[in-house]
C-alpha cells in the first residue's frame, strides 16, 4: 500500500494544534497581563511605551549630559539558585537575584544602569508563578535605579518539565568616559573596603546543594539553630543589590575600581581590577563571614581554599579608594545601611612567595558570636 493510501486508510484523527504540543499561549497572555503592574513599577523618566511592543524603548537624549558616554552592558543568570525557588515553591524573590547579577556588573566600571531586559524559559506557563519571577525582577530594577524596558517569557514543552524554568537578563548602563573605574586607576597605597554580603548571594550553590541535599541529607524546611531560620529561607535569601550604594561612593569621594564578588570568590574577582605590578593583601580578621559560611564549610568537609574560590564568604563587593578617601567612604556606606570596613591595602608586588599573587588573604575570621 503506497503511503498515500494508508494515510487515507487511517482513521480520522484530530489535527496537531500548539496547545496539544504543550504550548499554552492564552496563559502566556494571562501572565502578561498580570506582570503589567509589576513592570510599571519599574521605570524610568526616560522609559518610552510599555508592554506589548516587539522592542522595549528608552530615550537616548538623556545622554546629551555627558560629554562622551561609554555604553556598558551586561548579561548573566541565577544559575542553580532557581532550583531552591521551585522546590520551595516560592517564586517573588529570585528576580531579585537576577538583577543584582547584572545590575552590580555594570557599576564595576562605574556605570549607571539603565535598562533591563529578561528571558524566562519554562516548561509550562503557570501564570501567577510568571508574574511573580517579574514582580521580583521589577523590585530589583528599582532597588537598581533602572528600567525594566521588557522581556521574554517560552515555554518550552519537553525540554524543561512543567514546574521547571530558567532566568537571565541583560542591562545596559552609561559612564562618563573620564569617569571609568578600573585597574588603571588603581595604586599602591589605595585601601580597598569590603561590603557585607546578604549570605551566600547566587553562586556556588551547585556546591551548597550537594553538601546540604547529598551530603547531609537536609530538607529545606529543617530549622537550623546557627541559621537562626530554616534552611530554605536562607538559601533563597535575596542577593544584595549595590549598585546605587556603589554610585552613591563615586558621587561622594573618590573612587578607583569596584570588584563583584561572584563565581570565582573574592581574590579571584578583586584581582581583576588589580594592574601588573601591584597586589591587594587582605586581612581575614577584619571580619566574620556569616554563619551559613562555616556550616558549608564543615558540613561538607570543604577546604579552605575552595570555600573562598567558590563563595564569596560574606563580601558581596569591594571598593578600592585612595587612603584619604576611607572614612568618607565609611560614612557614605554607614548611611545608606551598607555594613562596610576595611579590609586590606594594595602594595608593590613582591617576587617569591605569594608576593607575586593579584590578591592574598591573611589571618583567620574571628569566631562566630
Amino acid at each position: 500500500m503506497s503511503d498515500n493510501a494508508a494515510l487515507q486508510a487511517a482513521p480520522a484523527a484530530a489535527g496537531a494544534s500548539y496547545a496539544a504540543a504543550g504550548v499554552d499561549i492564552e496563559a502566556g497572555d494571562t501572565a502578561v497581563e498580570l506582570m503589567k503592574k509589576w513592570v510599571a513599577k519599574a521605570r524610568r523618566p526616560e522609559s518610552v511605551g510599555g508592554l506589548g511592543g516587539f522592542a522595549g524603548l528608552f530615550d537616548a537624549s538623556a545622554l546629551r549630559r555627558y560629554t562622551r558616554p561609554l555604553l556598558a552592558s551586561a548579561t548573566d543568570g541565577v544559575g542553580t539558585k532557581v532550583a531552591i525557588a521551585q522546590r520551595m515553591d516560592v517564586h517573588d524573590t529570585i528576580g531579585r537575584d537576577l538583577v543584582a547579577m547584572v545590575a552590580d556588573d555594570l557599576v564595576v566600571c562605574g556605570a549607571e544602569p539603565l535598562f533591563m531586559t529578561d528571558y524566562i524559559c519554562v516548561g509550562k506557563v503557570h501564570p501567577e508563578r510568571v508574574a511573580a519571577l517579574v514582580k521580583g525582577i521589577a523590585e530589583g530594577c528599582v532597588l537598581a535605579g533602572c528600567a525594566l524596558t521588557g522581556g521574554e517569557t517560552a515555554e518550552h514543552p519537553g525540554l524543561l518539565g512543567p514546574d521547571e524554568y530558567d532566568v537571565a537578563g541583560a542591562a545596559t548602563g552609561v559612564v562618563e568616559a573620564d569617569r571609568l573605574l578600573g585597574a588603571e586607576r588603581v595604586r599602591a597605597g589605595d585601601v580597598v573596603i569590603g561590603m557585607a554580603s546578604s549570605g551566600l548571594h547566587s553562586n556556588g550553590y551547585s556546591l551548597v546543594r550537594h553538601v546540604v541535599f547529598d551530603r547531609m541529607g537536609w530538607s529545606l524546611d529543617r530549622r537550623v539553630p546557627e541559621l537562626g531560620r530554616t534552611l530554605g529561607e536562607e538559601l533563597l535569601e535575596p542577593t544584595r543589590i549595590y549598585s546605587l550604594d556603589c554610585l552613591a561612593l563615586t558621587r561622594t569621594t573618590e573612587v578607583h575600581a569596584f570588584a563583584h564578588i561572584t563565581g570565582g570568590g573574592l581574590a579571584a574577582n578583586l584581582a581583576r581590577v588589580m594592574p601588573e605590578g601591584l597586589t591587594a593583601r587582605l586581612d581575614r580578621s577584619s571580619w566574620t563571614p556569616p554563619p551559613v559560611f562555616s556550616l558549608v564549610g564543615e558540613a561538607g568537609q570543604v577546604a579552605r581554599p575552595e570555600l573562598e574560590r567558590t563563595l564569596n564568604m560574606g563580601v558581596g563587593m569591594v571598593a578600592v579608594v585612595p587612603e584619604n578617601a576611607v572614612d568618607v567612604a565609611l560614612t557614605t556606606l554607614a548611611d545608606r545601611g551598607v555594613a562596610a570596613w576595611v579590609l586590606g591595602a594594595v602594595s608593590e608586588r613582591e617576587s617569591g612567595g605569594d608576593g607575586g599573587a593579584a590578591v592574598t588573604l591573611h589571618g583567620d575570621h574571628p569566631a562566630s558570636s
